[in-house]
């Protein structure tokens, strides 16, 4: 990854990060993948942890995540076509998976645009159950579960 391409991973922690964490799905899902908005703005966001990513000052991808008894499940992970191809989704998803197993969680779960699947495969998931469809897109479930502490930070 270039220079000027290092992002900056943060916990969402003020309105207007969180602000710019639904303008990244706002592009990444609404625009970009014609998901309704009714369906992206699902009425979860405030039980939720967000994630954002940085470049300079513009706002280039983001996560949320549910807490759950015995998981957690990863949500929203979104990064800006022009942003994809450098890591940054790679970044994210390291940051949050660290961030879940420092808080104690060892399973996690999401569900996974089909197109995805490897990509998340590469970091352990494995998909269960059957194709299906979420916001007129197809999905897997995949799950990971981890019985070794692991840093996600050299993948």
């Amino acid at each position: 990854m270039t220079p000027e391409y290092k992002p900056e991973y943060k916990i969402v922690s003020a309105a207007d990060e969180l602000l710019k964490a639904f303008f990244v799905r706002g592009i990444v899902f609404c625009e970009g993948q014609n998901c309704p908005y009714s369906v992206e703005m699902d009425g979860l966001d405030f039980s939720a942890i967000h994630f954002l990513a940085i470049v300079g000052d513009e706002p280039v991808a983001t996560a949320r995540i549910r807490f759950f008894r015995d998981y957690v499940k990863i949500e929203r992970l979104a990064v800006r076509n022009s942003y994809r191809g450098i890591g940054i989704g790679k970044g994210m998803l390291n940051f949050v998976m660290n961030y879940i197993e420092g808080k104690g969680y060892r399973t996690m779960k999401m569900h996974a645009q089909a197109y995805l699947v490897r990509f998340y495969e590469n970091f352990g998931f494995v998909k269960y159950g059957e194709i299906f469809m979420e916001a007129n897109i197809e999905h897997f479930a995949m799950k990971k579960n981890n019985n070794d502490s692991e840093n996600y930070s050299s993948l």
